[in-house]
């Protein structure tokens, strides 16, 4: 008898999949335990396995390829030979195939017509599409490589000569491009040093081609498009000396012993959560009531090739700056080759991104739901202080706390990154 496989839900969030890959072939054998397929989540590539034993007999969705979830992917039988002409694959139907010409129809509408009616109390994206090339574009300079003499007119040239033009510059009017004294206006001065040109490009302004958006860039975006339009954001920021968290660096290498800045960071915000429990807080939009969370879980967002994910330090505050740091490493490396649990990376209390790496002073990250608060650290700058009534050379760094305004209010969050900068100025207290 035949039977569909259906797309699977892998991840809470997951709406759709990917197939990356097949692993075995129309017609083969499949043991129920028995890798099938590879599937590229919102969240990561995950395999999964055969529920009931039979064959494959026609793969509906091919590598790279989505599927929305409970969507057929394939037909299977309990026997070898069976015949699967006229079954339909059980499962959601997806949605009708939309001609080419009827898409790009509906593309050009939709910078003409006006936006259709929203429902009652609804929120309506708006269209945002690209301008089409300029096909009809012309330089106001030259186009080609000047090779050998220039051709201008005989006034054309004397005027250049007398103002100081350089007929390079000067794209002609005349017959064959021959400068005439018309155009002398956009020249540029002639000098030892001056703007020179190349060919033009033959491609048209504006010229662009379109990449569709992987599993996990489109749930990031559906994400954090939700987080920033209907959570309450508001920032606070304040400037740490980074001199004390470097200097004990330096004397962990002495001893065999290695920490990064990130390192100090997650301890510190876990002893500053501990001491400020209202920032360890989430809100729920169903209920809608505040979540108070019991413990300290601090999520840690890893950059992908692909997007972005954010593992897990469970119990953030019970762990020493070396188990935070032997963690934090094992996570975004299997973070980075697509081996995660789900409890890895589901859930948490607070969120901590760090783009200092990078050496960007400082940002606004976007709260992570449900949680409350977000940390944006920034990275080492160079830059005078004051210390003793002096100026000095010092090195700091921005920390800036997002917080849901439904939650927390702008006392707490300073009270917070107090705390914070107090920890981080004198990191021996996150060693104890």
């Amino acid at each position: 008898m035949p039977f569909t496989v259906t797309m699977p839900k892998l991840s809470p969030t997951m709406e759709e999949g990917a197939i990356a890959k097949w692993r075995i072939k129309e017609g083969a054998h499949v043991a129920a335990g028995d890798v099938i397929i590879e599937v590229a989540t919102d969240k990561a590539t995950v395999e999964y396995a055969a529920l009931d034993e039979g064959y494959l007999r026609k793969i509906l969705i091919q590598e790279g390829e989505t599927a929305r979830v409970n969507q057929p992917i394939a037909i299977f039988t309990e026997k070898a030979n069976e015949s699967i002409e006229g079954y339909k694959p059980a499962g959601e139907t997806p949605a009708p195939e939309v001609k080419e010409e009827k898409a790009q129809e509906k593309k050009e509408e939709v910078t003409t017509a006006a936006p259709a009616p929203k429902a009652a109390g609804a929120m309506q994206q708006p269209a945002f599409v690209p301008e089409p090339p300029l096909n009809n574009y012309q330089s106001g300079g030259p186009t080609q490589p000047i090779q050998g003499r220039i051709p201008a007119s005989p006034l054309a040239r004397k005027l250049a000569g007398e103002k100081g033009i350089d007929l390079a510059s000067v794209k002609g009017s005349g017959p064959q491009g021959r400068i005439m004294s018309r155009d002398l206006e956009t020249g540029q001065p002639a000098a030892l040093v001056s703007f020179t040109h190349g060919e033009m490009p033959t491609i048209a302004p504006g010229t662009y081609e379109e990449e569709p958006l992987n599993q996990m860039r489109k749930a990031i975006g559906r994400r954090l498009q939700e987080s920033k339009t209907f959570i309450p954001h508001f920032y606070v920021t304040q400037e740490v000396d980074a001199e004390p968290m470097l200097h004990l660096r330096e004397q962990f290498k002495v001893g065999g012993l290695k920490a990064t800045i990130n390192d100090f960071v997650v301890r510190a915000v876990a002893l500053s959560l501990r001491l400020h429990p209202e920032v360890n807080s989430g809100y729920n939009s169903v209920t809608p009531s505040i979540i108070r969370f019991k413990t300290i879980d601090v999520a840690v967002a890893v950059s992908l090739p692909d997007g972005l994910i954010t593992p897990i330090i469970r119990h953030a505050d019970y762990k020493n700056l070396g188990e935070i740091s032997s963690e934090v490493r094992s996570l975004a490396k299997r973070a980075k080759d697509g081996k995660l649990a789900r409890e890895e990376y589901v859930g948490g209390s607070f969120t901590i991104s760090n783009l200092g790496m990078y050496g960007i002073r400082d940002f606004t990250a976007i709260i992570n739901p449900p949680q409350a608060a977000i940390l944006s650290v920034g990275g080492i700058q160079e830059k005078p202080v004051v210390r003793n009534g002096q100026v000095v050379a010092g090195k700091t760094i921005a920390v800036t706390l997002g917080a849901d305004h439904r939650v927390l209010d702008g006392v707490g969050s300073a009270k917070f990154l107090v705390t914070l900068q107090k920890f981080l100025e004198n990191p021996s207290l996150l060693v104890v």
